[in-house]
């Protein structure tokens, strides 16, 4: 069967099956209705949701970033589908218009007719059909495009020019990803068009395939379009070479980004030579028009093919082999010290200083005195620990909770600074023993309350000492709104206000009212209002909750808050930022504020190492908290902290400062949305206290700075001196994934005050575990913020790192003995961060230990005890203090022992756990001496004993 004859059937089937079921369906007036009843419940729920988010954006004041967005992503659609669709169609056109005139025949002698006869009557309406789906599909295409185009339109210059080119940063930042998408939709489109003239020249025989006895060809009409069209195609390719030039600047190879010796000397060069015979490819296909031969165009894309992989496949893989290869790290070094350069610079790393730290590994007494209040602001508690802690004291009913991290922040306190771990007291709607719409919407509206803790102290049971907390709350901190309407943990909407004289909304448990609770009622601005008709229908349908509209607890005054998760409010009003993983709760002028910090980014920084945010952020934070969230997969290599956020935990205002405002990118944004970003000066002192360096951002710099510390191109070539980030040995991160940088109040070696900082420690690349060097950025805002210090060890250095001094307490009989002890018998040993400190003129690194019963699930940790290593001394003691003295000599040179109550800290409690364990101790040795000498008698008494001492340990610890 000939080709044609099987379409011929082929078709006939189709088309009378497919007219049967049509009929079928214009007989069933139910599949009409349903159809047509779905059809409309999908545009009312796309417009109620439509709606609903302008109703939002108007709510929080940002109507006119919705406005901008909606307006970009709609004149895409409408501009670009309509080009599509206007190219694509008039090739139809043009082609149907040219068909050749021929007399009809019967059906039976051309196959082709019978397809002909179908779509003449219906002609129009066909062409109305490409026309609608092929403006449909050029417009979905182009929406996405939206921050592109706007990057486009606004660019701003980064001052700084590329070394291959001479252009200025933002050309390959914002104009070459739109020239580049340009290039790929004429392509696409023209490859379209050319497929549509194809079909359409077949079917009207224009276009005629060979046949046995009988030659193919084309009329003069379909050639000349034809022609056209590829050689436009062609033109596109050119574009496409020329440009892929600039993009070399961007390529990842191996060794860098950016433009290597191959690339500079043969595939720049071939991409030139390959867009001009591309050019002459196409002038070829318009002669065509004249000449109407097929030989030359076909002989000008075979020309381009084998030109394509000869000079830009063979000719590089030579070049490469035989003459880079063998003095590579020579022919690469001016375009690695081009990558160092660009990179240092895209991650704000130029300003880094790197001081040579030849660390003592002895300690003698009195060797810590001059860093007494690096000392003194050691943070024992750990915020990834503390988080039971805080619920089992603070979270008072099973209504609220508190995040599974908790989160560092430093207050002025009684006129001093002082670190302390933070959370807010946010509802738990899953712990509200009665679960219903009303109680879930209308009641439990809100979490209630601010919480602080000391960082450095504990009182003499181990628990935090609390500057705020409580209910009704108490504070060390002044007066403040505390509840919290706008947090990481809340319903997906509730429904607040109202004029009745009753409070409906549960505010919370108060044992000294009658009914045992303060109720309210929600008195901020924001919120959506409720008070028409019209808006509860919007709304009853986006959550599909009847109950919206016909509820009379809901009235004219009252309002829906919704969209209430500070990061995806700040990220809805800024869609161009990154945000930070972990907001964090503050208090600030009156109300608790979250903080978000806000990245701007981009991927083209010519020459810049290129990195993923997730791979770059990814440690044992990100992988083990569920309230911290982890980056994407996004690629960047160009990074600044532009912007700071804040969201009112009360009325939920979102508002965005200018962190950054010599920013090439946020300059691009700030023209895009004008008005949106606040200047820095508009930021309160309040506010100003309590930014901090961020954690992301910091993470992908020590990512980054982990290779870049080595600016000697040759040097990198080697990368012997390449470090990484050691795995974090807390119970938290398990020595799985990397450590995470924490916060701390220290001074560094050669500094005259202490500051509050984020550190972070390093290790050689490959198998060794000791340090290579210790980085800290200063993290308050002054006029050294953001400025990185890092502390490079001698290559021959044996200051073991975290994971080294981690097995090292291990390893330590006495330390071994004790939590083994304290690991059975229905306890647990909870390790906290292990902090690495610059001081005594080496490495301090200390761990808090916590103790937990296991058997008891209302259990939680306790601060027991404290770990401490310098060089290869271990101090392992109740108390910070104690531990020092013992690494010291005695005599650390510090009064801090980590204790609420100064200096003596080991209280009756305490004394009789040190004693049962101290028994458990000489138990245990005795049952193994008799074990060695066969006595089982002596042996089951000693484990009986054994027994006795830990349930004496355990109920010690039961009381504190």
């Amino acid at each position: 069967m000939s080709f044609n004859n099987f379409g011929n059937q082929f078709g006939s089937n189709f088309g009378n099956q497919f007219n049967k079921d049509i009929q079928k369906i214009r007989r069933s007036p139910l599949a009409i209705t349903l159809i047509v009843l779905a059809i409309a419940g999908a545009v009312l729920v796309g417009i109620s949701s439509f709606y609903a988010d302008l109703l939002w954006f108007k709510s929080v004041g940002y109507q006119s970033v919705w406005r901008t967005t909606l307006f970009t992503k709609a004149s895409l659609f409408v501009v670009v589908g309509f080009l599509t669709a206007l190219i694509v169609s008039l090739n139809v056109w043009v082609a149907y218009r040219n068909r050749p005139v021929y007399a009809p025949m019967a059906v039976e002698a051309d196959n082709l007719e019978r397809y002909r006869s179908q779509i003449e009557p219906k002609k129009k309406l066909f062409a109305l059909g490409i026309f609608a789906v092929v403006f449909y599909m050029g417009g979905s295409s182009a929406t996405p495009l939206w921050s592109t185009w706007l990057q486009f339109k606004n660019s701003t210059d980064f001052g700084v020019k590329d070394p291959q080119f001479g252009k200025d940063v933002s050309f390959f930042a914002f104009k070459l990803p739109m020239y580049q998408s340009v290039i790929g939709w004429a392509t696409t489109t023209l490859v379209f068009a050319l497929i549509a003239a194809v079909i359409v020249h077949y079917l009207y025989s224009a276009l005629r395939l060979p046949q046995p006895g009988q030659k193919g060809g084309t009329t003069g009409a379909a050639q000349i379009q034809l022609s056209v069209l590829l050689g436009l195609i062609v033109l596109t390719k050119a574009a496409s070479y020329w440009m892929d030039r600039y993009a070399l600047s961007l390529k990842q190879s191996k060794l860098i980004t950016g433009l290597t010796y191959t690339d500079v000397n043969a595939l720049l060069p071939a991409k030139g030579i390959l867009a001009g015979i591309s050019v002459v490819c196409a002038l070829l296909f318009f002669a065509n028009i004249v000449r109407k031969s097929w030989s030359l165009p076909i002989a000008g894309v075979g020309l381009l093919v084998v030109s394509a992989l000869v000079i830009e496949t063979a000719y590089p893989a030579i070049i490469q082999q035989f003459q880079v290869k063998p003095s590579e790290s020579n022919k690469e070094a001016p375009y690695i010290q081009r990558n160092i350069d660009a990179t240092r610079a895209a991650f704000n790393l130029n300003t880094v200083t790197v001081k040579d730290y030849d660390a003592t590994a002895n300690a003698s007494a009195g060797q810590l005195s001059n860093d007494a209040n690096t000392i003194a602001n050691i943070r024992l508690m750990d915020p990834n620990v503390l988080s039971a802690t805080f619920r089992q004291l603070q979270q008072i009913k099973p209504y609220y909770m508190f995040a599974d991290t908790l989160d560092i922040d430093h207050y002025q306190i009684n006129n001093t600074q002082r670190d302390t771990v933070v959370a807010v007291r946010e509802l738990n709607i899953e712990g509200n023993p009665v679960r219903n719409w009303i109680n879930d919407h209308l009641v439990y509206t809100h979490g209630f309350g601010f919480v602080a803790a000391y960082g450095n102290t504990v009182d003499a049971d181990g628990k935090p000492n609390f500057v705020v907390g409580d209910l009704p709350p108490t504070s060390g901190l002044g007066k403040f709104e505390p509840r919290i309407y706008f947090g990481e943990n809340v319903p997906d909407y509730s429904i607040i206000g109202g004029n009745s004289k009753t409070d409906v909304e549960f505010d919370y448990p108060d044992d000294t009212s009658a009914n045992g609770q303060k109720n309210t009622t929600y008195k901020g601005k924001g919120g959506v209002p409720m008070g028409s008709l019209f808006n509860r229908l919007v709304f009853t349908i986006k959550y599909q909750e009847q109950r919206i509209l016909l509820s009379n607890l809901i009235n004219s005054e009252s309002k829906i808050l919704f969209n209430r998760n500070p990061r995806d409010r700040v990220s809805k009003v800024a869609p161009w930022l990154t945000l930070d993983g972990d907001p964090y709760p503050a208090v600030v002028d009156g109300k608790i504020q979250w903080i978000i910090d806000g990245y701007t980014t981009t991927a083209g920084y010519p020459y810049a190492h290129k990195t993923t945010l997730s791979s770059a952020t990814n440690d044992a934070l990100t992988a083990n908290s569920s309230s911290v969230t982890a980056q994407s997969n996004k690629t960047i290599n160009y990074i600044r902290n532009s912007v700071k956020a804040t969201v009112d935990a009360y009325d939920g205002t979102v508002k965005l400062y200018a962190w950054d405002a010599q920013d090439a990118v946020l300059k691009t944004w700030a023209k895009a949305y004008p008005g949106v970003i606040q200047p820095k000066s508009a930021i309160s002192k309040n506010l100003m206290d309590h930014l901090r360096y961020p954690e992301d951002i910091f993470k992908v710099q020590r990512d980054i700075l982990s290779a870049y510390h080595v600016k000697n191109a040759n040097a990198f070539y080697g990368g012997q001196d390449f470090w990484r980030v050691p795995k974090d040995p807390s119970t938290f991160g398990g020595n799985i994934a990397n450590q995470p940088p924490y916060y701390s109040t220290m001074q560094l070696p050669g500094e005259t005050k202490e500051s509050f900082k984020l550190t972070t420690p390093f290790v050689p690349r490959g198998g060794r575990e000791n340090l290579s060097a210790f980085a800290a950025v200063n993290a308050s805002p002054g006029a050294d913020y953001g400025k990185i210090t890092v502390l490079q060890l001698p290559r021959s250095t044996n200051i073991p790192g975290p994971t080294q001094v981690a097995s090292n307490f291990e390893a330590k009989p006495e330390v071994a003995t004790t939590l083994s002890l304290l690991r059975q018998g229905g306890s647990d040993v909870v390790l906290g961060n292990l902090l690495t400190l610059p001081v005594g003129g080496g490495l301090l690194y200390v761990q808090p230990v916590y103790v937990r019963a296991t058997a008891n699930a209302a259990s939680y940790p306790l601060l027991q005890k404290v770990l401490v290593s310098f060089g290869d001394q271990i101090g392992f003691d109740d108390n910070l203090k104690g531990a020092l003295d013992q690494v010291f000599g005695g005599n650390s040179g510090t009064s801090a022992s980590g204790k609420a109550t100064g200096g003596n800290t080991t209280n009756t409690s305490s004394q009789s756990v040190a004693a049962a364990l101290n028994s458990a101790k000489q138990a245990l040795a005795d049952a193994q001496k008799a074990l060695a000498k066969g006595d089982f008698t002596a042996y089951g008494k000693a484990q009986d004993r054994l027994k006795s001492a830990i349930n004496s340990a355990i109920s010690a610890q039961n009381k504190k």
